[in-house]
């Protein structure tokens, strides 16, 4: 056992590295046997807590606010000082438990992901895995000071998107066209954070023995159940199932708004002329009415969502200088792993579909972080989203105020309705995104000219997003992979939301016959963490880990026509 280590991360005053390095170093030196080894795992995961814990504090206190100086420094010393040799010495560890061929109960699993990890495990690598991240918070930098004078006001893009909700036609294309042209004020500057991100990435599969970055992120995820030509199947199944079924929700938008052609500023507008859902007016009110909406799914994950309110884990609303996105993560509260959610939130119907896909993270969160190893925490998103998709469609019945939601049952008709047919819509943009990805990894000496990559999504755009009309505006239509900020901050994670949907539309089909039931499947495989395969999640989960042609039909004709029963 470790002689004296500290509690908690609010206990540490000396965030240097030969602080912990002694605790490292007596770890490194215990004799290894079947009757220590989980203590052994114990101490090694409290010790890796009390680090990774810092790091996710001051990545949530930058992100909060991009011009706080103090916590950009604080979060840049750890970076620099802390984190290479924190990473060196768990690689050491890593060597010594794969050594010892010991196979404590519920590793199997995580000793497969250790094994792949430290098969790419780099001394070399470590100082450009801090400065991969450095850059990546200079992307954020960018995006968050993006701000347009709208009506004499300085509005943050995520507040001007409101007005892609107005009925006034003209009004949304000239605040969408105000804010296209703020986003490629910063064209060269994104172009060059890429740069310097596309050569570093390089050079980290390089120095890990790897011929590409792909390679590299396939064994860095655990991706033992796919392969990347499964990837590319999967692409060519969306264009040949959901493309057509989303070129038919964009015709029926454009047959009841009565125009020629779908352009940018008129896929928000509710088809019908109606007015925009406000389903809140604040943080609290979309809180609380959260609670309800949670306690209905299932009463013990309401009390989890109580929880975090009363802990202060939520941190809603947006305002400047705030980084951009919705995430859940972990945060150390007195020794303890807490689910805290960021969002930025502005009163509008996406909002409350992001606190609820939120909460289905925050909920898995909490099951995961009683497993007493860090290795068997560690979750492929493949399943990850499986548990915040579903959580969606497992809260869609009870959007209505009667249910204690959010709208009256007309509206929250209109809101479900909108929730599936993103769904559709979405599959099309995620093939963009990864096979964009693909392209760029595969073809790296192409992909570091901004130019090539422009044409590269131009294209992609037209094989999956054709029934969208962007004539006129070729430079804000090309240069949309600046916007995505998975492609700079976390490259290939983008697929796995694809292939949840799909696992989260089964448990949603799943409950329309035994809701209890469904839930508790879902339940269940939430608390087996990260000590199965996906496919074995999956099928705990009622689920099947299949992205076909025949999972997404099945998937396209149950939202199309819940869709059609909604629209009556």
């Amino acid at each position: 056992m470790l002689a004296n280590p500290p509690k908690s991360v609010e206990e540490i005053k000396n965030w240097q590295w030969s602080y912990f390095e002694p605790f490292y170093q007596e770890l490194a030196t215990r004799r290894l046997n079947a009757e220590n080894i989980h203590e052994w795992l114990v101490d090694w995961t409290k010790m890796a807590d009390l680090i990774t814990g810092r790091l996710s504090s001051l990545r949530v206190a930058v992100n909060q606010n991009t011009a706080d100086k103090a916590s950009e420094q604080q979060l840049n010393d750890l970076l620099t000082n802390i984190m290479p040799p924190f990473r060196s010495a768990e690689n050491r560890l890593l060597k010594i438990l794969l050594a010892s061929g010991l196979e404590p109960e519920g590793m199997r699993v995580p000793l497969l992901k250790l094994r792949a990890e430290d098969e790419i495990f780099s001394e070399a690598n470590l100082p450009l895995l801090t400065e991969e991240e450095q850059i990546g918070n200079d992307y954020y930098k960018v995006i968050g000071a993006q701000t347009v004078t709208w009506q004499d006001q300085e509005l943050t893009l995520t507040r001007l998107k409101l007005m892609q909700l107005e009925n006034d036609r003209a009004i949304r294309e000239k605040a969408w066209r105000a804010g296209a042209a703020r986003q490629l004020q910063d064209r060269a500057a994104l172009n060059e954070i890429w740069a310097k991100l596309l050569d570093l990435r390089q050079t980290i599969a390089h120095n890990a023995g790897l011929n590409s970055y792909r390679d590299y992120i396939w064994k860095q995820n655990s991706r033992f159940d796919y392969t990347p030509e499964d990837c590319l199947k999967f692409h060519d199944a969306i264009e040949q199932v959901v493309v057509p079924a989303a070129n038919r929700i964009l015709e029926r938008r454009r047959q009841r708004l009565g125009l020629d052609s779908v352009r940018p500023w008129d896929l928000a507008v509710d088809p019908q002329g109606l007015p925009a859902l406000r389903p809140f007016a604040d943080a609290a009110e979309l809180e609380e009415k959260a609670e309800t909406i949670f306690n209905k799914v299932d009463p013990e994950l309401g009390g989890y969502f109580r929880q975090m309110r009363q802990e202060n884990l939520l941190d809603l609303g947006n305002r400047p200088n705030k980084a951009p996105g919705g995430y859940m993560t972990y945060l150390p509260v007195n020794g303890q792993w807490r689910s805290f959610i960021f969002m930025n939130a502005v009163g509008v119907e996406q909002d409350v579909i992001t606190m609820l896909h939120e909460g289905g993270h925050a909920f898995h969160g909490v099951e995961v972080m009683r497993l007493p190893y860090n290795p068997q925490r560690s979750i492929g998103a493949e399943f990850n989203e499986v548990a915040s998709m579903a959580m969606e469609l497992l809260s869609s019945p009870y959007l209505a105020k009667n249910d204690g939601g959010y709208y009256d049952e007309a509206d929250a008709a209109r809101a479900r309705i909108a929730h599936l047919e993103t769904f559709i819509l979405f599959w099309p943009y995620m093939a963009v995104v990864d096979a964009f990805q693909h392209w760029v990894y595969t073809n790296p000496t192409a992909a570091r000219e901004a130019a090539n990559c422009d044409q590269q999504w131009g294209e992609l755009w037209q094989r999956f997003m054709g029934g969208e009309d962007w004539s006129g505006l070729e430079d804000a239509r090309v240069t949309g992979w600046h916007r995505k900020l998975h492609i700079f901050v976390a490259p290939f994670y983008y697929v796995e939301y694809g292939m949840a949907t799909l696992g989260a539309i089964q448990i949603w089909a799943n409950s329309l016959h035994d809701h209890k039931q469904a839930v508790a499947d879902y339940r269940k495989a939430q608390r087996l963490g990260g000590t199965a395969s996906l496919p074995d999640l999956y099928t705990a989960a009622g689920a099947k880990f299949s992205f076909d042609v025949p999972m997404l039909q099945m998937a396209v004709d149950l939202c199309e026509r819940t869709i059609a029963e909604l629209d009556k």
